[in-house]
């Protein structure tokens, strides 16, 4: 894979003018080296400049500087520009012979220390590992996200759990799905017919059935509108071997996985209540069938999603919908609740500013810049 991804890396250096490259796992993990295509892997193939970014609020991070230093190869090495000590919780001055150590140790440099910035959950979460810190809202009207292990773009319901009436929950497996809940959110996978089946393995399928004969909703996003539908064939073998399995049979639809993905922002209107919409379209598959013909989503151009004739059961391959303010609203409104004035782009906007700001105060960032270069 690597020559696929220097391509797109040759590509983006055509673009822009600063490309920040961000590793995926631990730096220091040498028994994983020989198939390292995310960490050094990429940063020796493409020559570019690194910086150790170490988490003080885990504990041990001179060690994890100075034993990463010390455990890394010496082509390795040759890249490590310097260090920077990451989300420090108060008096900074309290670890300058702890950062003067590990210069001392390794001979990198100091790029400073950012303290911990408290208003980072405004931000859409990095990685599935935030949801193990997501707290529940206190909100009346309660919404459950089934957490499956492949499960992706759950940043769409950011919006929503930042929502005063409105308590999100991240359901568990092998946890049943409370009798008192409102919607049921199937989130985005990176393996739809996996968690799909995992989905059927906690018996959630039967719990959303019993869900919407209560009265209770379902909107699918993406791999989860797939899921929603009668059937999901995956002819290609893009998931896996070639099969054909049911779905949850809760919306009369049928989706084939297809080689070519659809990736790109759209916009239009949310067809049950009228109100604008953005989004973006990040996915493989094309979805049939009669409730097709009740469209969630009115676009430039098409129609997307499907619902039931009573509404209560919807899907749509849009993500980012609840970024929309008016749409949120309106969405908050027909589950009973009482919507907010939450602006939430405009939040993330201000709240990136903030960090960079921050950022700027704490961090050498002339000598990051030169490090570049």
């Amino acid at each position: 894979l690597m020559p696929d991804v220097m391509d797109s890396f040759r590509r983006l250096q055509t673009e822009a003018d600063l490309i920040l490259v961000e590793g995926a796992g631990s730096a220091s993990e040498v028994n994983l080296r020989a198939g390292d295509i995310a960490n050094w892997g990429f940063a020796c193939e493409s020559q570019t400049p690194v910086v150790l970014i170490g988490d003080i609020d885990r504990g041990g991070v001179i060690a994890s500087v100075v034993g990463t230093h010390q455990l890394i190869s010496e082509e390795e090495r040759s890249l490590l520009k310097g260090f920077v000590i990451n989300k420090f919780r108060g008096d900074t001055s309290l670890f300058k012979e702890g950062s003067e150590l590990i210069s001392d140790e390794t001979g990198l440099t100091d790029f400073g220390i950012a303290p911990f910035f408290f208003e980072a959950h405004k931000l859409p979460a990095e990685d599935a590992l935030a949801l193990d810190q997501a707290r529940e809202s206190g909100g009346a009207l309660k919404v459950v996200v089934l957490r499956t292990p492949r499960i992706s773009n759950f940043d769409d319901l950011d919006p929503l759990a930042q929502e005063p009436d409105i308590s999100v929950t991240f359901l568990q497996g092998g946890t049943p799905l409370p009798a008192d809940t409102d919607l049921v959110i199937l989130a985005g996978s990176k393996a739809t017919i996996a968690d799909l089946a995992y989905l059927k393995d906690q018996g959630w399928d039967i719990d959303l059935r019993a869900h919407v004969r209560r009265g209770g909703r379902v909107l699918g996003l993406c791999g989860g509108y797939q899921m929603l539908g009668q059937t999901l064939a995956d002819p290609h073998g893009i998931e896996g071997p070639v099969q054909t399995v049911e779905g949850l049979g809760m919306l009369d639809v049928e989706t084939v996985l297809t080689p070519q993905k659809s990736l790109k922002s759209v916009s239009g209107q949310h067809i049950p209540s009228a109100t604008a919409v953005e989004g973006y379209e990040m996915h493989i598959g094309q979805t049939e069938g009669p409730d097709r013909q009740r469209p969630y989503l009115q676009l430039s151009g098409y129609e997307d999603g499907a619902q039931t004739l009573d509404g209560r059961v919807a899907g749509t391959y849009v993500h980012g919908l609840f970024s929309s303010d008016g749409f949120r609203r309106a969405f908050v409104g027909s589950l009973g609740g009482q919507a907010s004035d939450l602006a939430y782009e405009a939040q993330v906007e201000q709240t990136l500013d903030d960090l960079a700001a921050h950022l700027a105060a704490n961090l050498d960032t002339g000598a990051l810049l030169n490090a570049a270069r």
